[in-house]
């Protein structure tokens, strides 16, 4: 059966459309830095990060972090990543897949856990805001999972099906929050995730961009 117009792909944002590995791995060890926690290369980040972010702490502090260390820490990487994002871009090829998933006719958004009130301008920054019926980034605390933000995201969403869905990002939570809601996932071995990481899911996972979405296409066939 050929592709209907009617797939919908969910993008996450850092990590997967956006490039942004430098800025991540910088904030991460200006965060640390904060408790006294020697740097960490962009290697072990990928093997050692996870969801729930304050779980990703304890696995180098060996517990979880206070109320008080975790505000200390978020505050440090967010101020950091705002930083130094403005260097980075798009993940290579983004662009034309995303002109290309539009111009087939079929629907796109962005779920992201990065502020809502940056993502939307940074979006737009790019040109690229007119390829997606809806752009959703976090609107609440941060540290927590994607898949109850999966949930309101698809459900202010008009005529897409969870079936019909496929979420594309770099974290093995996004898979969550796509079966979640009844949708399916590709995961993208560019970001903060490696290899081995992602397989464990359980869900297909790719090295490109174009590859996740010639699988998202497979997938909501």
């Amino acid at each position: 059966m050929g592709m209907q117009a009617n797939a919908h792909i969910v993008w996450d944002w850092n990590g997967t459309l956006f490039h942004d590995n430098d800025a991540i791995i910088g904030a991460t060890n200006a965060a640390f830095a904060e408790l006294g926690l020697k740097a960490i290369t962009m290697e072990e980040y990928r093997t050692l990060y996870c969801v729930p972010v304050p779980k990703f702490y304890e696995r180098l502090l060996g517990r979880l972090p206070t109320d008080a260390e975790w505000e200390v820490m978020d505050d440090t990487f967010h101020r950091y990543y705002a930083e130094h994002r403005v260097v980075c871009g798009l993940t290579e090829g983004a662009a034309d897949l995303l002109a290309g998933w539009r111009t087939a006719g079929r629907s796109q958004s962005i779920l992201s856990m990065y502020v809502h009130d940056e993502l939307v301008p940074l979006v737009r920054e790019f040109g690229i805001e007119p390829h997606f019926i809806r752009v959703d980034g976090r609107t609440g605390p941060s540290g927590g999972s994607k898949a109850e933000h999966m949930v309101r995201h698809l459900e202010a969403l008009a005529d897409v099906e969870p079936a019909r869905t496929v979420v594309i990002g770099d974290a093995a939570d996004d898979a969550v929050a796509a079966l979640h809601v009844g949708a399916r996932a590709v995961l993208y071995t560019g970001g903060s995730h490696s290899r081995a990481s992602l397989e464990v899911v359980g869900v297909p996972v790719v090295d490109s961009l174009a590859e996740a979405v010639a699988e998202a296409e497979r997938l909501a066939s």
